[in-house]
């Protein structure tokens, strides 16, 4: 399991009333995080696989950074708390969802429900993520708005969660289909990560546009900020897994820079990697060395997309977190060594 970055964003509040509404958001996630948590216990019951009991650091705001994000949004937009606790919800279920397929996809495991299972059930424990978080949605939806919405708009509003993701997942299914072409770097950008991450992080979304009356100007800033800010973290992610992207025949930005780029070393050493350096763990300590040039473009590109989305995302009392946020997806995303001293990231 990747380390939590070292960043506790309470103490970055500078002001009484920028605290209170990062309690505000704090005690909202937790909220939101254990309403889906209930859910996902009783659709377990009689099953015979448990949800192990959560402990208190399980709901910060460090561990759940996009979900906070997300979260952030429905404030900026006004909707209420009793609401925003329940698409907070509505996104753990995204969240188990599209985990749990990039799981099976990439062969890894990143965990959703900390259940009984064994811990290296790996697949499994995937497929139950899945399946948990999707009959989880109408669940949540039935307990959260049954009262007030009829049941045949909720039952829409849980179909358009499966419609929001298949957009992503179409783009995912052809390259597990080996539909790999070498595309350029803007290319990539428009037609596969636009689809793949960009698309993927306005489906917090989909759910309140059907329930909620927000007024379309502001919801429209709102998602165009989180889809840039999904853009650059698969920027990131790109630069993170450059030789298992090439090994398992995906699309991959810095690769591409490197092939499409003005320095034909960096193309000829792209070139000549070996099945068994790009399985090997040293080659990550060697990309920085070995494609300089690529990976200031690269980087370049996520920071002006991350930071391009955080400022339109974030309110302008609020606006200490732009560099906060690029600096907490770096660490979380495992990057830092790749771009240390690089312009917009002076950390040491």
């Amino acid at each position: 399991m990747m380390p939590q970055p070292d960043i506790h964003l309470a103490d970055k509040c500078e002001t009484a009333a920028i605290l209170d509404t990062y309690i505000t958001l704090e005690n909202e996630l937790k909220k939101g995080l254990t309403f889906y948590w209930e859910s996902a216990t009783a659709i377990l019951k009689g099953t015979g696989i448990h949800l192990r009991e959560c402990k208190e650091n399980d709901f910060s705001i460090e561990k759940h950074f996009f979900t906070a994000l997300f979260l952030y949004s429905y404030f900026k937009a006004g909707i209420r708390p009793e609401k925003r606790i329940i698409y907070t919800a509505l996104n753990q279920c995204l969240r188990g969802m599209v985990t749990g397929c990039d799981n099976i996809l990439d062969n890894e495991y990143k965990k959703t429900l900390d259940t009984d299972l064994p811990e290296k059930s790996y697949k499994f424990r995937s497929i139950i993520d899945i399946m948990v978080s999707d009959r989880a949605v109408l669940d949540i939806l039935d307990k959260g708005f049954g009262e007030t919405i009829p049941r045949s708009q909720l039952i829409e509003a849980s179909f358009e969660t499966l419609r929001a993701l298949s957009i992503s997942g179409i783009e995912e299914a052809g390259e597990e289909n080996g539909d790999i072409y070498l595309l350029t770097p803007d290319l990539i950008l428009s037609k596969v990560h636009h689809l793949k991450t960009g698309i993927l992080f306005k489906c917090p979304w989909a759910v309140p546009d059907l329930i909620d009356q927000i007024d379309k100007n502001i919801s429209s800033s709102i998602k165009e900020g989180l889809y840039n800010i999904g853009m650059g973290c698969q920027v990131l992610d790109d630069m993170a897994d450059l030789s298992l992207d090439i090994l398992m025949k995906r699309h991959n930005y810095l690769a591409s820079l490197i092939h499409y780029g003005d320095s034909p070393a960096e193309k000829q050493m792209l070139q000549e990697l070996t099945t068994d350096e790009m399985g090997s763990k040293n080659l990550a300590d060697k990309i920085a060395e070995r494609f300089p040039e690529a990976l200031e473009k690269s980087w370049q590109t996520a920071h002006a997309f991350i930071e391009r989305g955080a400022k339109t995302l974030f309110s302008p009392e609020h606006e200490f977190m732009v560099d906060m946020t690029i600096d907490f997806l770096v660490d979380r995303i495992g990057v830092s060594h790749l771009i240390t001293g690089r312009a917009g990231r002076q950390k040491s």
